[in-house]
């Protein structure tokens, strides 16, 4: 059978899912050339707007909806040269990349857990055939380097390459704050053996507290706190605080209720509302507590119930549940899923 030869040849399955985002790279061409309907993402507009800014020694923030960390406008650089008819293009084909190695990784984890080559390929195929995954990425949309980097903390972890885990997570969480959310589950996944089963009558909180901070949890969140807190330090040098505002206050009070199929959407517009008709009304909004339910689902009950169990079945738990209650949820965020459903 074909489909079997398919997903039992690792080539195979990667060229087809090269070959598929090609394809999708030379449409999106053809379609944005002869269609009203344009292929490209609205937002890959607004990256490489911000990184022409940048490219002329101004901020990426003088782009209005700019809403990300300067290090996505500083990788996009090349769309700024010339000639601009090609190199306008290399931020998808940087995240059409991205999707492919993000494949790589899931391939790697499941043969590593055991799982056979004709298995691991049809699992790791949802992603790398997944037409949804393979357009999102081609038309300019980021997500794919955020699957790169969960697939890498995951794998990481899983190898416990410690350090590396660490420096991806903080790599993650300042380029989109959500992957915070997984530390929770593999700090919980981190407990030695002694750790999980002191010895009777030695239980008090000077154990309990050298048992928790063991090497591992250590290491894993020195790394991640310095990789985060140098990128977060270089970005406020350059940029100030429209850095800290667009990247990470902003979404504290985001009420954008378009596109949007959260289960807060009609709140959302009546509070965005409420804001236009009265805008001098003072006090605690709405935006700014829906996050608390989000929180307590994907950042406290999944990781103590489910991470060592399965860290990546808690992972993939904790993203259904912060995109089931989050402020805004797009079509996007599928990717994430359905890297961490295999």
């Amino acid at each position: 059978m074909p489909s079997i030869r398919l997903f039992s040849s690792p080539f195979l399955l990667f060229t087809s899912a090269i070959l598929l985002r090609v394809i999708l790279l030379f449409w999106g061409l053809y379609q944005d050339a002869t269609s009203p309907l344009k292929y490209t993402d609205i937002d890959y507009f607004v990256f490489t707007d911000a990184a022409r800014y940048i490219s002329r020694g101004y901020s990426p923030y003088a782009r209005a909806t700019y809403r990300y960390t300067p290090l996505l406008a500083y990788l996009l650089l090349p769309t700024t040269w010339s000639p601009q008819s090609l190199w306008f293009h290399f931020g998808k084909v940087l995240f059409a990349i991205a999707d492919v190695v993000a494949g790589w990784l899931i391939f790697v984890i499941l043969r590593e857990r055991g799982f056979g080559v004709s298995r691991a390929g049809k699992f790791a195929s949802i992603w790398l055939l997944n037409p949804m995954v393979a357009t999102i990425s081609t038309r300019g949309s980021s997500e794919g380097l955020l699957g790169v980097m969960v697939m890498g903390l995951l794998w990481a972890v899983l190898k416990r390459r410690i350090a590396l885990a660490g420096s991806i997570l903080g790599l993650g969480v300042h380029f989109k704050i959500y992957p915070f959310i997984y530390a929770a589950s593999i700090i919980w996944y981190l407990e030695t053996p002694s750790s999980s089963t002191p010895q009777p009558g030695t239980r008090n909180i000077k154990t309990i507290i050298t048992s928790f901070a063991n090497e591992s949890r250590i290491s894993l969140t020195l790394s991640a706190l310095s990789t985060f807190s140098t990128l977060n330090l270089a970005m406020y040098i350059l940029h100030g605080l429209p850095f800290m505002q667009h990247t990470y206050l902003y979404h504290l009070t985001r009420t954008d209720h378009r596109h949007n199929f959260s289960p807060y959407n009609i709140l959302l517009y009546l509070s965005s509302a409420r804001s236009a008709s009265h805008p001098d009304l003072v006090g605690l909004k709405f935006e700014s507590l829906a996050f608390l339910p989000q929180l307590f689902l994907s950042a406290v009950a999944v990781p103590l119930v489910l991470s060592k169990r399965d860290l990546a079945g808690a992972m993939l738990a904790q993203t259904f549940a912060f995109v089931a209650f989050n402020k805004v949820c797009t079509s996007q965020v599928c990717q994430i899923i359905c890297s961490l459903s295999a």
